[in-house]
């Protein structure tokens, strides 16, 4: 069950107003605020208002409305920083970085030349991505 609120949740308190936040997107489902540890100039967090771990714990409504939001908070981000592009990141879990436990979307505007890296790739054998791939459909059923 999804809680609307979790008491000792930052981004929830940031929610109910008794944390400050730079809001530059607030309705009745999504609230997007600048990040305060900034990877780039106009960093900025998407979330749901109702409180869910991650991405994996959200349910079908609050997912639609914060990725249309994405689209649009995107759009003016590029717009209003003048930035090339965007990394749209979401972390989910512990082992991915994820540090509150309130799913949060980061959008990072990128500009030619930042100096910011893409992670290193890892070589894998092409039998094992096709047994990866056969696991992952398999998954799905």
């Amino acid at each position: 069950m999804i809680n609307i609120h979790m008491s000792d949740c930052l981004f929830c308190k940031i929610v109910e107003g008794k944390i400050p936040a730079r809001c530059v997107y607030n309705d009745d489902t999504v609230m997007a605020f600048l990040d305060i540890q900034p990877v780039s100039r106009g960093h900025l967090l998407i979330i749901p208002k109702r409180h869910s771990a991650d991405l994996l714990d959200m349910n079908a409504e609050d997912l639609q409305c914060v990725f249309v939001a994405v689209q649009s908070i995107g759009r003016a981000v590029e717009l209003t920083t003048g930035a090339d592009g965007f990394n749209l990141i979401v972390n989910k879990g512990e082992a991915a970085g994820q540090v509150i436990f309130h799913t949060h979307i980061h959008i990072i505007p990128r500009f030619i030349g930042d100096g910011l890296r893409h992670w290193p790739k890892i070589e894998i054998e092409d039998e094992q991505l096709d047994e990866l791939a056969i696991r992952i459909k398999d998954s799905l059923k």
